[in-house]
């Protein structure tokens, strides 16, 4: 029998000729949630340039030095020496004949650098690996004090002083550092006799500039307190930073273009020319979040004070070492920021330690929280892979920050009300149409971000992602028992 005897409907495949297809607008994968931008308060910004005042800043801060790696033995130039505040204001031959003076030297895991009580008067300096600084506490035990990574320094101290050292300082992986003992500074004083009492009137100087100040390097404000009379009134003032950090707004741009035939022609049921835009603007505001956590000029990243840095203890991110970001950025912390694979590595360390974080409800959309800040995911915080093809596995860094203006906190700028404006500081313009018929619209979006004072920002860095806890006994035992076995 014919298959057209047995056919006794006309078919869907032929039906659907005649029917109307719902569509959906074009989806595409690199959109997020980008909750940075919605939880960063917005300022605005007149005449595309921001200024933060500061108080004056008496005492220079101590910044990381630049280890060169890449030249075969580590190096660096000798005036990145001024990083470290003891010798910020050392004669120009004494800086760089002491850069001159260091060594390289290789230790083992596991060996101590400094011993709390002896006089071992060396200065390092950390090119590669980590160490950690003890001290004995009330009760006798080591403490912990400070884990210092790449580019930070110690001994700096006793190498001037000639005290046996107070603190324990020993290394947690293999390290390389570069150092100079008290003998090697005191050749380079023989070798210049005329600026050893310059050498000890820059220490000297230092040593009472830091009893002038407080722990944030600014002056301290004379008062009086009590109930005695006749006390006289001490006379004060705060002095402003005779150089205040201005930011200017940065733009992303890019250019639409749209075939006039396609938008006349084809514009049901959706809009051509608003779906371009729309999808265009999706990829500007990535980039926007993208440029205000990496970007070198004015990114989260690269804002951090060298002292609100902290490194992991054992490459995974434990809840210590978040309680220890928190400690840092204490004063009103909004939230962290982290890659998802941060987060994922943070639950597995609070499930191993049995205390599994709580989760809140964030624009809809549940987030775990540690001590009651929410850990807001974001993949622009990217991750450090030695695997080209696997960009999952590696380290990278965790954010605390507490934000607004009325806080001393990190803000986020921009200029709304620009000529062609779309949304809030994007604007979108015509630029014409070519003589294809093209037409082409620019679309420019102003921002920038702007950290108020150092601590409002702090960073917990070498984040360990690829770490996993082993189960398997645990998982065997269950799996037997389940069996009656």
């Amino acid at each position: 029998m014919s298959d057209y005897l047995l056919q006794r409907s006309v078919t869907t495949a032929v039906a659907r000729n005649l029917a109307n297809t719902t569509k959906t607008s074009p989806k595409m994968m690199s959109i997020t949630p980008r909750w940075l931008l919605g939880m960063l308060p917005w300022v605005q910004v007149e005449g595309g340039t921001y200024r933060v005042n500061r108080t004056k800043v008496e005492l220079s801060k101590a910044e990381r030095i630049d280890v060169d790696l890449t030249a075969g033995a580590p190096a660096f130039p000798p005036e990145a020496l001024r990083s470290v505040p003891l010798f910020s204001k050392l004669p120009d031959a004494i800086v760089k004949r002491m850069a001159n003076r260091f060594k390289i030297e290789e230790i083992s895991l596991g060996n101590n650098l400094l011993v709390e009580g002896e006089d071992r008067t060396k200065f390092f300096i950390i090119a590669q690996g980590q160490v950690e600084v003890l001290s004995k506490g009330a009760h006798g035990s080591d403490l912990r004090i400070a884990l210092l990574t790449e580019g930070e320094f110690f001994g700096e101290r006793d190498l001037v002083s000639g005290k046996p050292s107070d603190v324990k300082v020993r290394t947690i992986t293999p390290c390389v550092f570069l150092t100079v003992s008290r003998k090697d500074l005191d050749l380079v004083l023989q070798e210049l006799p005329n600026f050893a009492s310059e050498f000890q009137n820059a220490i000297d100087d230092h040593l009472e500039l830091r009893s002038t100040v407080n722990r944030y390097g600014e002056r301290n404000i004379d008062l009086v307190s009590g109930f005695a009379e006749n006390v006289e009134i001490p006379e004060t003032f705060v002095d402003y930073s005779p150089t205040p950090r201005e930011y200017s707004l940065s733009s992303v741009q890019t250019v639409v273009r749209v075939h006039t035939r396609v938008s006349d022609l084809y514009n049901g049921p959706f809009n051509q020319l608003e779906e371009q835009m729309r999808l265009t603007v999706e990829g500007i505001k990535e980039r926007q979040e993208w440029e205000l956590i990496n970007s070198s000029k004015f990114g989260l990243l690269h804002s951090v004070d060298p002292a609100m840095r902290i490194s992991t203890r054992y490459g995974a991110p434990t809840p210590d070492d978040l309680d220890e970001l928190l400690a840092m950025v204490w004063k009103k912390p909004a939230f962290f920021l982290a890659h998802p694979k941060a987060i994922a590595a943070i639950e597995r360390e609070c499930t191993w330690r049995g205390v599994p974080p709580v989760t809140t409800v964030l624009f809809g959309t549940p987030v775990i929280t540690w001590r009651g800040v929410p850990l807001i995911p974001c993949d622009k915080l990217e991750i450090a892979s030695r695997f080209d093809s696997n960009r999952w596995l590696g380290t990278t860094s965790i954010l605390l920050l507490r934000v607004g203006e009325a806080d001393q906190g990190v803000v986020g700028l921009h200029q709304s009300g620009i000529p062609g404006e779309i949304m809030p500081s994007l604007s979108a313009r015509l630029m014409g149409v070519d003589s294809l018929g093209v037409a082409s619209y620019l679309l420019t979006l102003y921002f920038s971000c702007a950290v108020l004072t150092d601590d409002a920002l702090g960073v917990l860095e070498n984040v360990e992602v690829g770490f996993y806890h082993n189960y398997e006994s645990r998982g065997h035992k269950g799996f037997e028992q389940g069996l009656g076995i």
